[in-house]
């Protein structure tokens, strides 16, 4: 029997999914968390042969314990993923440190956590990228924006989402942000694009080709969102564009993508500019696991499939055969607390009783990006989802 090591199964709260596929496909299932195992749901305890809890997951000696007792217990690790972006790093080290060979290495960190390791291998697939240079101070930068001009951005090299990221639009702000940003911290800076940012998603096997892929749609600026405090709107699409498809696949190959899911980010230009012409896509950043949240349930109705059982079928078999279906908008519409609807969330929630497979609240640790209170519905023309999220969004008039 294989053994998978699943750190924090119980973050997000769906992933108790693909533990049951795992399971159901023969696995041995071990969970390491930091919650209470009488705080899992009983849909994950009955998923888990073992769960081992530690104080902290940001505690490496702790984590690197409990994988150590599930070998003297079980024998050798087959499988060890969070399917989270915070614990990749974590993920990679303990892979290393006990050869468990079926996903990312240590080594492999500064190409695929690191912004700026990363822009190489979109270059390679033949993917144009941002210009960018590594802050240091404030001459330097300003070299920088007098080569590419105002605005442009600034984020963590090694960042986690659009949280801590700066549109930079003047001198000013430049010297607010190198005096405010965080010590010990690398920040990239890269040229502005005007651009709306789209995804490819694909569970890709053991010989780097895709056994599922879809999209994403997100028409607002992520930034914008977080740092605006906005609602929050972005949708899986009901077919993937060619030229995305191509490009995803292009990435999975530069990168050298194995047995993973993955979630590569473009730009689609909505203008011509330095880095390409309009409707071009070109890169943003690559994300070695699911895209986040309640995504993979977003995929699930879009697609009418279940991208947990063929997740679990390539890490059981390197194949799937559970069938894709009928084809939709998967849209999920993203409201902020306090703010004055004009429907309110039953009466939306009423309104669109046909089309909505998921409401509720959003966790706190994801309601930066996207919001508090949620709506996902499945929709057949693009018209019918932007009515849904005009109204999900529309305020009662002053």
């Amino acid at each position: 029997m294989k053994n998978f090591v699943f750190i924090s199964p119980n973050f997000p709260a769906n992933y108790w999914m693909f533990c049951r596929e795992l399971k159901n496909n023969g696995l041995r299932v071990l969970g390491i968390g930091d919650s209470p195992y009488d705080g899992l749901t009983e849909e994950l305890r009955g998923c888990l042969d073992e769960y081992y809890k530690v104080g902290s997951l940001e505690n490496y000696d702790e984590v690197y314990r409990a994988v150590a007792y599930f070998i003297s217990r079980y024998g050798r690790i087959d499988w060890l993923e969070s399917n989270n972006e915070y614990w990749l790093t974590h993920d990679a080290m303990l892979r290393t440190d006990f050869h468990i060979t079926s996903g990312w290495q240590e080594s492999d960190l500064a190409r695929i956590r690191y912004k700026s390791g990363m822009k190489e291998y979109y270059q390679r697939a033949g993917i144009p990228t941002a210009r960018w240079h590594i802050v240091d101070d404030f001459d330097g930068c300003m070299a920088f924006v007098h080569e590419v001009g105002w605005p442009v951005i600034a984020k963590p090299d090694d960042g986690v989402g659009a949280s801590d990221t700066h549109k930079l639009s003047d001198e000013d702000a430049l010297r607010r942000f190198l005096n405010e940003k965080r010590p010990g911290v690398s920040y990239i800076m890269e040229e502005f694009i005007s651009a709306t940012v789209i995804s490819y998603d694909a569970i890709i096997d053991s010989h780097g080709e895709p056994l599922f892929e879809t999209g994403n749609v997100t028409p607002n600026s992520i930034m914008d969102i977080v740092n605006n405090n906005d609602n929050t709107f972005f949708y899986i699409v009901k077919d993937l564009a060619e030229d995305v498809r191509a490009a995803g696949r292009a990435v999975a190959k530069s990168f050298g993508v194995h047995s993973r899911f993955v979630h590569f980010e473009f730009f689609r230009l909505t203008c011509d500019q330095h880095i390409g012409k309009a409707g071009q896509v070109v890169a943003l950043e690559v994300n070695m696991r699911p895209s986040g949240g309640i995504s993979p349930d977003m995929m699930n109705y879009a697609n009418s499939t279940d991208v947990y059982k063929i997740w679990a079928d390539m890490i059981a078999f390197d194949r799937s055969t559970k069938p894709v279906g009928e084809h939709y908008f998967g849209a999920f519409a993203g409201r902020r607390d306090g703010k004055p609807f004009a429907l309110s969330h039953e009466e939306l929630a009423a309104k669109y009783a046909a089309q909505l497979r998921m409401v509720g609240r959003v966790p706190d640790a994801l309601s930066g990006a996207m919001s508090n209170q949620m709506f996902l519905g499945a929709f057949s023309t693009e018209e019918e989802m932007n009515a849904f999220y005009a109204d999900a969004v529309r305020e009662r008039d002053k």
